[in-house]
């Protein structure tokens, strides 16, 4: 079971200057081949798929914890798109002077038309991510060479964005990734390593390029975050430290299992879209809920509320 907490794992700048198609780039780390849908997917049907778990639990408890922390990967990527569609087209009720005239020109006006201004599970072209780009196969060895390869790919695509978006919502965003996602690349070959006895990480990184070339990745590895590996769980996985032990193999700092989630920050606020009429509901009044907020002793997170 997944355990939902209401925070975002970074904090994300406001865009200095929101642009849909930053947006429509960033959008291939979601839902590409290669994206955080596919992460997630994968390793999520490969933990629910893992035969003889028991013999091989530290193999499980890996792909486990990496799943659910692609679920806040998704979340962090959509949330960069988000706000970087915010406030791109006019503001206003009177659909009269067409507010979304300039959408036509984005190259994505899937954001406008199927969402009010906001992330979808496509690629940078609109396409729909797919379950064709789930890989199972039931062999751990083939599966464990599969992901060290999707995270491989994955990383390709995050500095390409980088390169191509120059946006710090975006930039912050994909340094975080990288650096998250270099720990994955490097948790599988060692994972291959234990089981195979080949010392896969010879061939790292790839494409050949340090994270520490990204200042935002730099940031984010002053903190730790390239060799923390969470358990995402208050009570499992922590098996996956028969893996993720040794020193890293950049700066040899101390490979370490962390129980739980990484400490998250608040949402940022999404503003309303009203030419979009998103969300809409002009005359709902919160104060419907006070009396069952008085019912259930929730009079504080009411007054939070409003």
């Amino acid at each position: 079971m997944i355990l939902r907490l209401d925070e975002l794992s970074l904090d994300l700048p406001k865009p200095k200057n929101p642009s849909a198609n930053d947006a429509a780039a960033v959008q291939e780390l979601l839902g590409g081949k290669f994206g955080e849908m596919s992460t997630l997917m994968n390793y999520t049907f490969q933990s629910f798929n893992f035969r003889g778990r028991n013999r091989l639990r530290p193999f499980y408890s890996l792909t486990a914890a990496i799943a659910a922390e692609e679920y806040s990967h998704i979340e962090a990527v959509s949330y960069a798109i988000n706000l970087l569609l915010t406030g791109t087209t006019k503001r206003g009720t009177d659909p009269v002077p067409g507010p979304l005239a300039g959408a036509a020109d984005a190259r994505n006006t899937h954001h406008f038309l199927a969402s009010g201004q906001a992330a979808l599970p496509v690629d940078s072209m609109g396409r729909p991510w797919t379950g064709d780009n789930v890989f199972s196969s039931g062999n751990l060895r083939l599966d464990l060479l599969h992901n060290f390869f999707l995270e491989c790919g994955a990383r390709a695509n995050k500095m390409r964005v980088y390169e191509m978006v120059t946006d710090p919502c975006a930039r912050t965003m994909v340094g975080y990734l990288l650096v998250r996602g270099g720990l994955h690349v490097y948790a599988y070959a060692l994972a291959l390593e234990k089981l195979t006895g080949v010392d896969v990480k010879k061939i790292m990184p790839v494409p050949n390029l340090s994270n520490k070339a990204f200042p935002e990745a730099r940031e984010f590895m002053k903190h730790g975050l390239h060799r923390e590996l969470y358990t995402f769980s208050p009570n499992a996985y922590k098996e996956a430290g028969f893996i993720w032990n040794g020193q890293h193999p950049e700066d040899g700092s101390e490979l370490v299992v962390k129980e739980g989630a990484i400490k998250g920050v608040p949402y940022p606020v999404l503003e309303e879209e009203p030419q979009l009429n998103s969300p809409g509901e002009d005359d709902f009044d919160p104060e419907m809920f006070a009396d069952i907020a008085k019912k259930l002793g929730l009079e504080k997170e009411l007054r939070a509320y409003r």
